[in-house]
Order: structure tokens, then sequence, then C-alpha cells
């Protein structure tokens, strides 16, 4: 992370009527966070728990814009949750060089919360019912039925990664982003987009072309291309011996991870596969049931209704048109309780979809489910 941050400017070039009016509506909502958070002391930036690349990439962009543009206010960045265990442990050891633990905040010493990559009312917010932030930067649906009341909110479900929406503040206000920090927003905008599912918008595009002429190659390049635990290898056979298509949909199963992002990456591999179009890939983490969601389709159902429908009842989640995810609590780890709910959001995650008495064909021939 840069130590000394200074306010420096990028030279406006040629731009169409509609890429002025974009960037004028862009400076405008920065201009009103930066007025909605002028007269704070203490600054809290922090994200969804278990923050992924583009969680913590953002958090980490805004902060130092924070830093840049309010330079008489404290900000302090902080994350819930894990940070080990996988891609997101390494990302984090190039990124967090300087930040707090989440075990020493103390949200009621903070004059105002910046709430990234999330909502309030989602289950992986890290704040309590009582505590609304200040601001909130997501680009993910409202949970329905839930309203927001935050004096700041930029929720923009077009777009496919919060560290674009990030990157449109620095480029509306003209400020330079260092370059180790164009690494990290680019590779957790590339994180987000990964997989078959990825479904970039115009801004996301915009973002990913400017962040590689500026973001600091060597670094990017260390992040793309880290070292895999066994555990990973373990998790990508374990995905392949178990996966079952019915149909145009595949189902998996991992039995322990250690690391609650391996679903999805699995789920965005198993996607490549030519003869489905949907993918769910389970997986016991703690004492819950992890389930991702991938779909190439948007019609006639998004990835976000067909969690809704698995999750009735039982769980929570919720997601984009092609990517989506949710958690199952489990009242014990015996297998019959396990196999029982695996079985359950089987047979939702086919109904939802229509498929009805498809045989089962194993994707590796030979292996049991």
């Amino acid at each position: 992370m840069t130590a000394a941050f200074k306010l420096t400017y990028i030279g406006r070039g040629a731009a169409s009527a509609k890429h002025h009016a974009k960037q004028s509506s862009d400076r405008s909502r920065v201009e009103q966070l930066l007025a909605d958070l002028r007269d704070k002391d203490k600054i809290l930036v922090t994200t969804h728990i278990d923050p992924d690349p583009d969680a913590l990439a953002s958090a980490i962009g805004l902060s130092y814009l924070l830093h840049v543009l309010l330079p008489d206010s404290k900000i302090t960045t902080s994350f819930a949750g894990a940070l080990g265990g996988g891609l997101n442990s390494v990302f984090a050891s190039y990124s967090l060089p300087l930040y707090v633990s989440w075990s020493k905040v103390d949200l009621a010493s903070f004059d105002a919360i910046c709430l990234l990559d999330c909502q309030p009312a989602f289950t992986n917010s890290p704040l309590p019912p009582d505590v609304c932030p200040l601001a909130v930067i997501d680009h993910h649906p409202a949970a329905r039925g839930k309203i927001c009341h935050s004096p700041f909110i930029d929720v923009r479900r077009k777009v496919g990664a919060s560290c674009s929406i990030i990157y449109s503040y620095f480029s509306a206000l003209n400020v330079a982003i260092p370059k180790d920090i164009a690494a990290l927003m680019l590779y957790g905008i590339e994180s987000d987009l990964a997989g078959a599912a990825g479904h970039p918008g115009e801004l996301d595009n915009t973002a990913l072309s400017a962040l590689t002429l500026t973001a600091d190659m060597r670094k990017l390049y260390r992040i793309r291309f880290v070292d895999l635990s066994r555990s990973y290898y373990q998790a990508y056979y374990a995905a392949m011996q178990n996966a079952v298509i019915y149909d145009h949909a595949m189902v998996s199963h991992l039995h322990n991870i250690d690391s609650p992002e391996q679903p999805a990456v699995m789920a965005d591999f198993l996607l490549r596969y030519e003869n489905v179009t949907w993918v769910m890939v389970s997986a016991l983490s703690g004492k819950a049931l992890v389930l991702s969601l991938r779909t190439t389709q948007e019609t006639p159902h998004s990835a976000g209704s067909v969690i809704s429908h698995i999750l009735a009842g039982i769980g929570n989640g919720g997601g984009h048109p092609t990517k989506a995810g949710g958690y199952i609590p489990l009242k014990d780890h015996k297998a019959t309780t396990i196999n029982q709910m695996r079985n359950t959001i089987k047979r939702r995650f086919l109904a939802a979809l229509g498929i009805r008495g498809a045989k089962p064909q194993h994707l590796i021939t030979g292996h049991g489910h």
C-alpha cells in the first residue's frame, strides 16, 4: 500500500456526450459521498464477512481515495471473518500491509461507516441490525422486501464488480490510482467476472481497460499465478469425481473445505463443460452447507431467483442473473443430515429448472457420487 498519499490528476481526452453524461453522474455521486463524509473525524471502511478480492480491493481503493480527499479524517480499513485458506488469503497478503483487525474495531467509536460489496440486510453483513452505515456501495440486487435507509446508496446491478464502481469515482474526479492499488482493483474485477458466468457491464470493461494501462504488472502477475495448496487440487478432484449431470444441469459436492471460496471456484470450472448450462456446487464449511450456483443463461430463470427457490425456509443467499450463492445452517454434522439436505437442495434445484425424470450421468465414469 502506498504510504504517502498525493493528489494527482489525469488529463481529460476527447469523449462522447454519452461519456460526459456518465462522468457527470459519477461525479455527482462521489461528490455527494464526500459531502456526507466531510465533517466526520473517524470513518470505517469495511465489506461483507469473509471478503473476496473484489471486496478487499474496492475497500482499499475507497480508503485511499478518502485519505487523499479527506486528509483531516482518520480512515480505518477492517474486515470481519476469515481471510485465510485459499486464493483470498494469498491476495490479502499482497493487499493488506495496513489494516486493523476486526477484533479491535469498536463500531460505536466511528462517526461514519462505509459498507462495500454488501448491504445491511444481507446475511453476510458484518454490521449488527442496529448499526446503519452512512454509505452503501454495491453491485448486488437488494434483498427482497428489505429497504436500506443509509444516507448514501450507490447500488448498481448492471455492474459486475464493486471495484468498477470505485474506479468510476477516481475517474470522475480525475484522481490517479497508484500502480499497486490499480493492480489490486484490476484483479478484483477479473476475479468477480471469472468463469463462464462472468457478466461484465460497460463500466467493467472501461475499468478493466483503464486499470490495465496503470497497474503494477509485476504485482498483478504474482497475484494471478499464486502457489496453490494441496486442498485446492483435492477440491478439483472431488468436484469432478462427485459431479452428476441431469439433462443440462450439473450437481457436485465437496466435503469439508478450508476456504469458503472453493465452491464458487469449482462451479466456475464445471460450468465450462460443453453439455451443461447450469451448475450447483455444495460444500460442508464449519456448521453450514455452502452453495454456489452458476449458469450461462439469463432466461427464463436467473441464478438469483433459482437460489431463492432452493433456500426458501432453510437458508439464506442471493445473487446476480448468472451467479448466486448461499448457505444452510446444519443442526449437526451427521452423514444422514448432510445427505438429506443435499438431496433436498438437488430436488429443489432441478424442479426450479423444470428438469424431471432425467437419468443421472456421472461426469467421470467409474466413480460413485
